[in-house]
């Protein structure tokens, strides 16, 4: 009888640790994801320049 009880003990030990590792692996999934929507959303977004200048215009080449 004794040895069924650690057996159950056990199994129950198993189960939680089970779900333990279940919910990390969900957060880490999640992180993931969202990680990922925060880059796509800054790579929709054009990045601000500091000056109203389009674009630096460039001084012709030397001989």
């Amino acid at each position: 009888m004794f040895e069924y009880e650690l057996h159950q003990i056990r199994s129950a030990e198993l189960r939680r640790e089970a779900a333990a590792a279940r919910l990390v692996r969900e957060a880490v999934r999640t992180r993931r994801a969202a990680r990922r929507e925060e880059a796509a959303r800054q790579a929709a977004v054009p990045e601000e320049t500091h000056t109203d200048r389009r674009s630096r215009r460039r001084l012709p080449r030397t001989a």
